[in-house]
This record gives structure tokens, sequence and C-alpha cells, in this order.
């Protein structure tokens, strides 16, 4: 299995996970002409997509989500909740499919495992991945740690991970303060400081790559969620990847960590 991002922060989420023959992606909050462009730089075909997996309804996660689908006739997976919330972002795509939280689906040769998680959206989840060999879990939309959580995520080979603020960044920036109260309460967005505590709750001896990703531009650095989650791991700081709204190269999972 590999993965990587083709943008991950406000302006856009989406993850390209591919393992054997099936290739999905996660979240498509990128206009179609930009996504396709990030794919090809990526060596994929867009029109290969075999599913898109949506966590929530916000614009950045969805937004590009019926013009791409259109455009390449892909299934758009997601729950209940979220497929009312999407309203016109999905509107003319003609296969949706509804998930179930902690139902497990199979796509191709990848399992999906939709997780709920606590986050200001109708239904939102996040999503765990595996082809039977390796697993990865995607982590980028939610405001604080549940057991849930921690059970579905914990013992993965590689990990996405949300760290979205600094808290003191956040308290002394300039969104309003209604905004900072969102963004920091338990159904907005982990800071680095609960972020690494999820990851140091969840890592085990296999983890292969660690991401941070949704990083706020105004109330973040890379270097302090490295930081953050190196420490959490006792590791090296550049041995944790950040994923830009650029995006992220390809990371290849294997099997025994080989």
């Amino acid at each position: 299995m590999r993965f990587c991002s083709l943008g991950s922060g406000s302006s856009g989420n989406a993850w390209l996970i591919e393992s054997g023959r099936t290739r999905v992606l996660i979240d498509c909050g990128i206009g179609p002409d930009r996504l396709t462009a990030r794919l090809l730089r990526a060596g994929t075909d867009p029109a290969g997509i075999d599913a898109i997996l949506v966590t929530h309804e916000h614009d950045d996660h969805v937004g590009g989500a019926s013009a791409f689908a259109r455009r390449h006739s892909i299934p758009v997976h997601a729950t209940y909740g979220t497929l009312q919330g999407a309203g016109t972002a999905l509107a003319g795509v003609a296969c949706l499919r509804e998930l179930e939280p902690s139902g497990r689906v199979a796509i191709g040769d990848i399992e999906v495992l939709p997780v709920a998680v606590p986050h200001d959206a109708r239904e939102p989840v996040q999503y765990v991945l595996g082809d039977g060999s390796v697993s990865l879990g995607v982590i980028t939309d939610l405001g604080s740690i549940t057991p849930h959580v921690v059970a579905c995520f914990s013992g993965l080979d590689a990990l996405v991970l949300e760290a979205n603020h600094d808290e003191d960044m956040l308290r002394q920036g300039p969104y309003p303060k209604f905004l900072k109260e969102r963004v920091g309460g338990r159904y907005g967005h982990l800071s680095n400081a609960v972020a690494a505590q999820l990851l140091g709750a969840v890592a085990g001896d296999g983890l292969q790559h660690v991401v941070a990703a949704h990083l706020s531009l105004k109330n973040n650095t890379a270097d302090l969620a490295r930081t953050a989650f190196s420490g959490a791991l006792g590791c090296a700081p550049d041995w944790i990847s950040v994923a830009t709204e650029e995006g992220l190269d390809w990371r290849e999972v294997s099997a025994g960590g080989a």
C-alpha cells in the first residue's frame, strides 16, 4: 500500500491511497482541474480512481467532489448525515453510496473502516484502510480524543494525523473570539499538544510513517508540529512528515516494515 497527499489544509484536502489495482481518494476539497494536475504529478490517471470517500460536508473536504466524480463517473461514499449535509456539493453525482460508521466495506483491494469522530459536522467520520497486510489511518478533522478513536486507530502501520494549531498561537492570533472557541473546542480541531497525546496513545512498534496534516497557516508551523509529534514518539523531528497545501509525495507502507 502507498499513499500521498494532493493538498492538506483549509484551502482543500485530498488523500490518494493505492493498493494493488485499487485507488481511492479520501476527500475531494480541491477543484477538478487542480486535482487532475496533482494526480498526474503523482503519476495517477484521474480516470483510474475507484472511489471517493468523504469524511464530512465542509467545503475544504467535499467542494470538488461533484465535479470530479461526474467527470470520471466515480462513486462517492459518505455517511447519511454527510450526504444530507453536503447538499448541492454532491449534486449530480450518479452513484452515491451510504456508509455506516464502524461498518467495514470493501472497495477493490482495500477494506475501509469509517470511524465516528467529534467534529462540528452532521455525521463526520475518519478512515482506517487496510489491504490484508498493512493498515493506514487518516484522521484530519476532530476536536477531541475519544476511547473509540483510540481503539480504532491503535497499532497501525502508518498514520496521518491532524495537527491543526499551536494553542498559544491560536490564543494570541488574529481569529475572532468565536472562531478561536470553535477551532479550540471539543468539536473543532486538534492542537499539536492534544494530537501528540493521541499519537502516543495509538502508536505501536510497527509504525512506519507519521504525517502531520491540516496545519493552520496562521496558527501553527511545521516545526512546532514536528516537535510535538517527535516528543510523543521519542524520535527525531525530521522523521515526522508534514503535509502542506501543495501535498506530500508518496509514502510506501510495507508488510513487516520492510
